[in-house]
């Protein structure tokens, strides 16, 4: 089958059928297809779109593109939550041991930093010796005998997205609901789930920046997941504002440990972390409604088996036994750490999130390019949320920086990334869930 000739059915307007998609994949996989030809395809179905058959199809032909898992006589459901990426976002740490402390199977394959949004993967690896790079036999191991393991992106699964993904990413073609339907489901459906919680995050730190791009996004998974034969569930979340109290690596694996542990959970980050999960829960079979599986997500988190779940898996996957008694022992500290000063007094009525997560890359806590060395020490901490008031000289954040003259960069780069009404100014902060679709 002619690459040109499928190429031209696109540009024609004309459906793709399984296979032509099925001859494109293999053309990504075994290099018969030239740069050029991926590319004109990917610009095709950027301007052309693609119906919910098609996405199946590149879905399905995507995901056997590689090694695809296989979880037989597991005794509870196998289950995953992926996000499409905020500022702040460390739910993936803190879902994974409470999904698992409640009888679920979780084994999470994370990714690392993109953009402006940070990485469950980079967050890991703040923690000495856990390797996010284990073995097959490894990995499944932990994962039956723990009941979670999080890992990074292997290239045996789903290698056809990767080269896809490469080339969309250079030729402006990556905004494509069908394109990225398939390129997040070809993976998850690749590690043998049975399950999937996503979570779409909508508003200026988020890729999806409108409600009706989140929701279009949201509708194209539930709906191409279900065609795979997927069980799925869309929440559409805010990321009008960091997420959590803290922002960068090792200070966000700091502020895991605090949550598991309930010593320290901001509100927001809270909910959303038990939404996700219940409807993982629901979804497997392990609670009846949402309702149900909030409460014995709760329980976990309340009699420390979450975080017992986390620190088994830390250490079998090589990091410290008493990472959680004392994180302060490993996670390395900066050297430099300022408060972030409100220039006056006022109610924090806006954040430019996408700006805030620009600013953790510039610090070196984040990558410009894939082969940037990451400084886990760097971020802030002590975070103040949309509707918070302060007095002038209050401190907005904590800014943990490399030296003295990063942190006066950030200190006035974060102030100019928030906005602050009249003091007495009501300000509601939008609700973490905006939409459940499914």
């Amino acid at each position: 089958m002619l690459a040109q000739e499928i190429i031209r059915a696109k540009r024609d307007g004309h459906a793709l059928d399984e296979a032509q998609i099925q001859s494109f994949v293999k053309g990504l996989t075994d290099g018969s297809w030239s740069e050029g030809q991926v590319a004109a395809l990917g610009m095709a179905v950027f301007l052309r779109g693609m119906g919910r058959e098609e996405a199946v199809h590149l879905t399905r032909a995507m995901m056997h593109s590689g090694r695809v898992m296989q979880w037989h006589d597991m005794p509870g459901p196998v289950l995953d939550k992926h996000s499409s990426g905020g500022v702040g976002d460390k739910v993936s740490l803190m879902l994974a041991p409470m999904v698992a402390a409640c009888g679920g199977y979780v084994p999470m394959i994370a990714g690392r930093g993109l953009g402006h949004t940070g990485g469950t993967v980079d967050k890991l690896e703040a923690i000495p010796g856990y390797t996010t790079t284990p073995d097959p036999a490894r990995f499944d191991r932990i994962v039956r005998e723990l009941g979670c393991a999080i890992i990074g992106q292997t290239g045996d699964l789903a290698p056809a997205d990767k080269r896809f993904y490469a080339t969309r990413d250079v030729t402006a073609t990556v905004e494509s609901v069908p394109l990225i339907t398939a390129s997040i489901l070809s993976k998850k459906l690749a590690a043998g789930l049975q399950g999937l919680s996503m979570d779409i995050k909508c508003g200026n730190g988020a890729f999806a920046s409108t409600p009706a791009f989140a929701r279009e996004l949201a509708e194209s998974i539930v709906a191409v997941a279900g065609g795979a034969g997927l069980k799925t569930r869309a929440l559409i979340t805010d990321m009008n504002e960091v997420l959590g109290d803290e922002v960068g690596n090792a200070l966000e694996i700091a502020e895991t440990i605090a949550y598991l542990k309930g010593e320290r959970q901001e509100p927001r980050l809270h909910e959303v972390t038990l939404a996700l999960a219940a409807e993982m829960l629901v979804i497997g079979g392990l609670a009846a409604d949402t309702a149900a599986a909030r409460a014995r997500l709760q329980q976990a988190l309340d009699s420390g088996a979450a975080a017992e779940k986390f620190a088994q898996m830390v250490v079998a996957l090589g990091g410290p036994a008493d990472l959680m008694e004392r994180p302060q022992a490993y996670l390395p500290a900066a050297p430099v750490i300022r408060a972030i000063p409100a220039p006056r007094a006022g109610v924090l009525s806006t954040m430019k999130t996408r700006d805030i997560g620009l600013l953790i890359v510039e610090m070196g806590g984040g990558r410009r390019v894939a082969s940037d060395a990451i400084d886990f020490r760097v971020g802030l901490s002590g975070v103040r949320h949309v509707g918070a008031s302060l007095a002038a000289g209050e401190p907005l954040a904590l800014v943990h920086a490399a030296d003295e003259a990063q942190a006066e960069r950030v200190i006035a780069a974060y102030q100019a990334a928030v906005t602050l009404a009249e003091p007495g100014t009501a300000v509601t902060p939008a609700p973490i869930v905006m939409e459940v679709i499914g």
